[in-house]
């Protein structure tokens, strides 16, 4: 079944395609405020969740990321809501995509509305995605695709439990760390108290904070 309009597309769930039948589905017109994913035989049109609770998160997560390779001169290059595809194969579009240090591209992908070609400019070192409704699927299809892609380390969001579940990737496979590897000597329960913060705090507190840890990390 090809899948050309709205009134065909199932979203949310997973669900068998042809990568043609995917491109339609995720390039079609009419199609706004999605998420777009593919993996073996099966794609995912996932509709993107505009709650403040989601909306916060996401924006803390990037300072977190952002103050850390401050303060240990990090180079690193972010992306939020962009996509990345592996021509016939997967995509995949994540709220947060970080490359970090030597995994930088050269030259730096362009700033137009093309996807990001990981055969061009590699996979992100870092993927995240920030669950409110999704938490389940984050942690299981998804976190095979992100394996898959050979992603060195995936954390997921859980908003309504201001928690972080980070995954160290190597070798098609996954496990749960406590500290991440990519961002050396960040603990995950520094990120987590940061969230937990964010609840009675403005940004500026929590970025200050945020600073003063870090520069003990």
């Amino acid at each position: 079944m090809m899948l050309t309009d709205r009134s065909t597309l199932v979203t949310d769930t997973w669900v068998k395609a042809t990568w043609e039948e995917f491109l339609v589905a995720s390039e079609h017109s009419e199609l706004d405020k999605t998420r777009c994913y593919y993996d073996s035989g099966l794609m995912r049109i996932e509709t993107m969740v505009v709650g403040l609770g989601h909306g916060q998160d996401n924006t803390l997560i990037s300072q977190v990321v952002s103050l850390y390779a401050i303060v240990n001169n990090l180079r690193i290059k972010g992306f939020t809501n962009s996509s990345f595809r592996r021509e016939g194969e997967k995509e995949c579009q994540p709220d947060m995509a970080f490359y970090i240090g030597d995994d930088i591209p050269t030259p730096m992908p362009p700033k137009t509305t093309a996807v990001g070609d990981i055969d061009t400019y590699g996979t992100p070192t870092l993927m995240i995605e920030v669950a409110s409704t999704s938490l389940n699927d984050d942690l299981g299809r998804k976190r095979l695709l992100y394996e898959r892609l050979n992603v060195q380390e995936y954390w997921i969001v859980d908003v309504l439990g201001m928690a972080i579940l980070a995954f160290e990737m190597s070798n098609f496979g996954s496990r749960q760390i406590q500290v991440s590897r990519v961002l050396p000597g960040l603990k995950m329960s520094i990120v987590e108290e940061a969230l937990q913060r964010s609840q009675t705090e403005d940004d500026t507190e929590v970025s200050q904070w945020l600073m003063q840890v870090l520069r003990q990390v």
